[in-house]
């Protein structure tokens, strides 16, 4: 383990422009800076550690006792009602939450089922009653639950489960049941060991009618710790990652509990078993009561983009001390020097940047619905589709960036102490829980697909004549290559001009969107002909689907674009040398954007053969720009050591490559260095 008191010197390059780094650091801290320090400076305690040479048993129970610990400190009650002793805010509880990552995924996970999916579902979708029975012992861990939603042969598709809870009035009970095997709860956190409840969902059923899936409070175990009859817990035993959590499956036969534990805000059954709902339609009904529970995907967003700010703290930092291979100097190279590592690394770097801005604002979003201050069903359908298009982008990122930062620190980067392969192991799941992440954006897309039809809605046919006449000369234009030709007469065959006259703010913009808006309107296009044909309608969908969830992803990156550009304005104009520093990290995360989807662009004539061959070069040279500001980026992200705990970025791989250079040096200084063979036979060779 590495001494987390040992506190690497600054070895910030003091050539001009330089950044601000505590400046940086709020921005990335973003709105709720303070709580976010304050769980930070809370995680310095190693009680909260992962404790790599533990088991999953020890491990598992290790966990449990730290969420006690959180417990103590009254740090993950923010979002509860004040009367409960909670501070009712959503914001800073999921901003202090997410910092929990650093400290081991598993201790932020399982807190995450305790308080932000089963206590969430008592607070979001019971009422009254439900909080003042329960939400006291969730909030104190005397009520250890699990979130039943999941289930083996239905992951995402949340509608179709098939556990059912059918009401019986001669008791004024539900009976709750799992009729086959692809009914059973899967996956579940706290299911194996430590939940005595659950919130289950499932098809409420009374007199005779399915009213759709509804949530209910189902306790599991008596007051001895023994399983209920009729409950059945199994263990999933070792995954891989996240083997701190006690994840299992639940199955019920016939299980009774009273009327009242149905989580009823959205949907009520009387004793007589009539059913009532403010919410008439049964989809948009399904739908309101899943958009309550949006805050998992709002904290994996967080939480995944701090995972990449933390792999790249610790490749970056390794990469400005080790060394290897002899330059032109006689010296061995810094690894970061090298033009491909700075390849490797600088544009993941630029993207964690973008990412955290726009989970900032994602998180106000998300704040302004739940407060009540914003909470419109446009807001919340608004915050579903961020939630659905941001989730994917970081999660799929911290694990391509947490594999090049290991891959980038080579054989060192394999070993358990220096953290990458373990929260390579723990952050997979992130991409496939909470909704996998082809599933949400194909959300995003269909989104996408309505708001382009909206703009045609009560138009009249000579609108709409027009908008396809603009389609089509914005297609001649494009197609026939008239812009390619007019960018390779402006650029004159020079990457400076191409830069100047294309690869600025505004025209990173420009490409951006216009990606997205073409890409949807090509789609729905291909979609018109099915008309209300529902077979022909499915058949046009598949084929596009693949294009629809590209096109969704690329709206994501125009909103982390978007964001990272308004941070940027945000640096006043006499802190010159950050903006400057920014505008440069911020043109990289958008010409890389941009170079990943060349082809698409030079095929739909966006971009002359000059000036997309000019995007890459202007990478490289943004990388040797921001090369010199590398370490002070990283360490604008606001770790301390006993956050970072990975020995090669502590600074001992410094102390060993200083130690070799004055060897060598010293050795050379003596006179007694041997003579190396190459030397001789050059000599050999100049005397022939």
């Amino acid at each position: 383990m590495v001494d987390a008191a040992v506190r690497p010197a600054s070895t910030s390059n003091q050539s001009e422009p330089h950044i601000d780094v505590e400046r940086v650091n709020d921005l990335l801290l973003g709105t709720w800076a303070d709580i976010r320090r304050q769980s930070r400076e809370l995680i310095k305690d190693s009680a909260f550690w992962r404790d790599d040479s533990l088991g999953m048993h020890e491990h598992r129970e290790r966990v449990l006792s730290q969420l006690h610990l959180l417990v103590q400190n009254r740090a993950v009650h923010r979002a509860f009602p004040k009367k409960f002793g909670g501070e009712a805010n959503n914001g800073a509880n999921v901003a202090g939450f997410e910092e929990m990552v650093a400290a081991d995924p598993s201790l932020q996970i399982k807190a995450g089922v305790q308080w932000g999916l089963f206590g969430s579902a008592v607070l979001q979708l019971g009422t009254d009653e439900h909080h003042e029975k329960w939400l006291p012992g969730i909030m104190s861990l005397e009520i250890p639950g699990a979130f039943a939603m999941t289930e083996i042969g239905h992951g995402s598709d949340v509608a179709a489960v098939g556990t059912t809870a059918t009401y019986d009035p001669a008791t004024e009970e539900f009976v709750i049941n799992t009729p086959f095997r692809g009914a059973t709860k899967e996956f579940l956190g706290n299911a194996a060991l430590h939940g005595i409840a659950a919130t289950v969902f499932a098809q409420l059923i009374t007199n005779g009618v399915n009213h759709g899936v509804h949530c209910f409070y189902v306790p599991l175990s008596d007051e001895d710790g023994d399983d209920l009859p009729g409950i059945t817990r199994e263990d999933d035993g070792l995954k891989g990652g996240l083997n701190g959590i006690d994840n299992g499956r639940l199955s019920f036969d016939h299980i009774r509990v009273p009327r009242t534990n149905l989580l009823n805000k959205y949907g009520d059954v009387a004793a007589d078993g009539s059913y009532t709902s403010s919410i008439d339609s049964p989809g948009r009904r399904f739908f309101t009561m899943l958009g309550t529970l949006v805050q998992g995907r709002v904290s994996l967003d967080g939480a995944a983009s701090w995972a990449s700010a933390l792999g790249l703290h610790i490749a970056i930092t390794y990469a400005t001390q080790r060394r290897q291979f002899d330059g032109a100097n006689g010296q061995e190279t810094v690894l970061l020097d090298y033009g491909k590592h700075q390849r490797r690394l600088l544009p993941r770097l630029a993207t964690t940047y973008a990412q955290l801005f726009a989970h900032d604002e994602f998180l106000q979003k998300f704040d302004g619905v739940f407060s009540g201050r914003t909470d419109t069903p446009d807001d919340r359908e608004d915050l579903e589709t961020l939630a659905a298009a941001l989730k994917p982008l970081s999660t799929w990122h911290a694990l391509d960036t947490l594999q090049e930062a290991r891959e980038a620190c080579g054989g060192a980067g394999f070993m358990f102490e220096n953290r990458l392969v373990g929260l390579r192991a723990d952050l997979d799941i992130y991409v496939t829980f909470e909704g996998d992440n082809n599933v949400l954006l194909q959300l995003v897309g269909k989104r996408l697909l309505t708001d382009f039809a909206a703009q045609f809605k009560d138009k009249d046919a000579a609108a709409l004549a027009r908008y396809a006449a603009l389609q089509t000369a914005g297609k001649v234009f494009h197609g026939a290559g008239l812009r390619q030709f007019g960018q390779a007469v402006a650029d004159l065959g020079s990457t400076a001009r191409s830069v100047e006259y294309g690869l600025r703010e505004e025209q990173q913009h420009e490409l951006l969107a216009d990606r997205v808006e073409q890409m949807v309107a090509d789609i729905a296009g291909r979609l018109r002909p099915a008309g209300k044909d529902k077979v022909l309608g499915e058949k046009l969908f598949n084929e596009n689907q693949a294009e629809l969830i590209e096109a969704a992803r690329a709206h994501g990156e125009l909103l982390q674009w978007e964001a990272f550009t308004d941070a940027v304005n945000t640096v006043p104009e006499e802190d010159q040398g950050t903006k400057e520093v920014l505008t440069w990290l911020r043109d990289l995360f958008g010409l890389q954007l941009i170079e990943k989807h060349l082809a698409w662009y030079l095929i739909n004539g966006r971009l002359s053969a000059q000036r997309a061959a000019s995007v890459s070069r202007y990478i490289d040279r943004l990388c040797q720009r921001l090369r010199p500001h590398a370490l002070d980026l990283v360490n604008a992200f606001g770790w301390e050591p006993e956050h970072v705990r990975a020995p090669i970025a502590s600074g001992a791989e410094q102390q060993r490559q200083d130690e070799a250079r004055e060897h060598y040096a010293a050795l050379q200084a003596s006179g007694e260095a041997p003579v190396s063979e190459k030397a001789l036979h050059k000599k050999k060779q100049k005397r022939a």
